[in-house]
């Protein structure tokens, strides 16, 4: 009997894994996931790169191969985190061929300081994709004002796009369009639109973590607005990403849309990223469970995926409360004044930091591993 993981694809949901790490590919763990829990992707940040490679000793062999040539630690981590990617996509292939490309797909960033560079983004992006080699790989462009511009050439070239941090409704509207226009550029120009993919990773606890302060805040100053106030903690980010399901239907079931699946276009899902919950008073799966829907995709970190595995309860609950869900994003401006689009441009202000920190770190890790490993 399937466990709970391994039962979200009959829901219409894709699971991919938060994490990635040498020894995981290798060491047989990964396909294990996909064999037993129906794992159908991996996605990957400088996060998660730079705690594989400051924990054990994964990576000296690579470091110390490459770290002798003349390049600079930046680009010794790209070399080294290509050769991780290409290896987890090749475990993929099975799950690649068998989802006729709909999954399968494993992740690589541009690096975080271009994220405010259209040009810098498309240069790396284009590459990587050709250093890749890989059809079932995916690079992962930013969803600011600068990365829209980046993301429609880029699928106008046929490169596969995960569109990251995104917090906003308004931002999403934007991506969607871009990997529409992308598609119509591509096939005006004689492209071919099968089996290029894209996703929109709409990130979810960190709008919640964002906005929960500041409704303690008013809740403690405003007895007026107290109760509501109250009553929203911890609904924003699952309110925000029922709405934005509801965009995705607007725009990939449209006749416009239409025109190009009818030359092999997929639609660009929607990812639900930023999955673990950071407040212990919530339930550990909320993010999961709620948010479980067709045509979607859900990137788990492993701590939380190795509980769902255990105490999972799936169903299709993505659409139930819409309008509930609607009316909680209303009383969060109009009764308790708390603009959303002002927190979500600061989210992405932070998250751009939140990615250069531990890249930056990471440079300094591989840097000092290099010298010991090479002197």
């Amino acid at each position: 009997m399937k466990n709970p993981l391994a039962r979200i694809p009959d829901f219409g949901q894709s699971i991919w894994l938060d994490y990635i790490k040498r020894s995981f590919t290798r060491d047989g763990s990964l396909n294990k996931m996909i064999d037993e829990d129906g794992l159908r992707g991996v996605t990957s940040n400088p996060a998660i790169f730079q705690e594989a490679f400051a924990k054990g000793d994964d990576y000296d062999e690579a470091i110390s191969t490459y770290g002798k040539e003349d390049i600079s630690a930046e680009d010794l981590f790209l070399k080294i985190a290509i050769e991780d990617v290409q290896e987890a996509a090749d475990v993929f292939k099975g799950v690649y061929a068998d989802t006729n490309a709909l999954d399968g797909y494993v992740s690589l960033e541009v690096s975080p300081s271009l994220a405010l560079q259209t040009e810098g983004s498309l240069t790396e992006a284009r590459s990587s994709w050709k250093a890749l080699d890989r059809k079932n790989v995916m690079i992962k462009i930013p969803a600011t004002k600068e990365g829209i511009p980046a993301i429609k050439q880029l699928i106008s070239e046929g490169v596969n796009i995960n569109v990251t941090l995104l917090f906003s409704l308004q931002r999403y509207k934007a991506v969607a369009e871009a990997y529409v226009e992308g598609l119509e550029q591509r096939l005006e120009q004689g492209g071919s639109l099968e089996n290029i993919a894209s996703v929109a990773s709409f990130f979810l606890s960190r709008i919640d973590t964002a906005i929960d302060p500041m409704l303690e805040k008013i809740a403690a100053e405003d007895q007026q607005k107290a109760l509501v106030a109250n009553q929203l903690k911890g609904k924003i980010a699952i309110a925000s990403a029922r709405d934005a399901y509801q965009i995705y239907k607007d725009v990939f079931k449209s006749e416009r849309f239409a025109k190009l699946e009818a030359h092999g276009a997929k639609p660009q899902r929607l990812l639900w990223a930023s999955t673990s919950v950071k407040n212990k008073a919530y339930d550990s799966l909320m993010y999961v469970e709620e948010l479980i829907g067709p045509d979607t995709v859900d990137t788990v970190p492993k701590d939380t995926l190795d509980i769902y595995r255990e105490k999972g309860q799936p169903a299709s609950r993505l659409e139930n409360g819409l309008e509930e869900a609607r009316y909680q994003l209303y009383q969060l401006e109009t009764v308790v004044g708390i603009n959303l689009n002002d927190v979500t441009k600061q989210l992405e202000e932070e998250g751009i930091e939140k990615f250069i920190k531990p890249f930056d770190t990471l440079m300094d890790t591989l840097k000092e591993k290099r010298k010991q490993v090479t002197s």
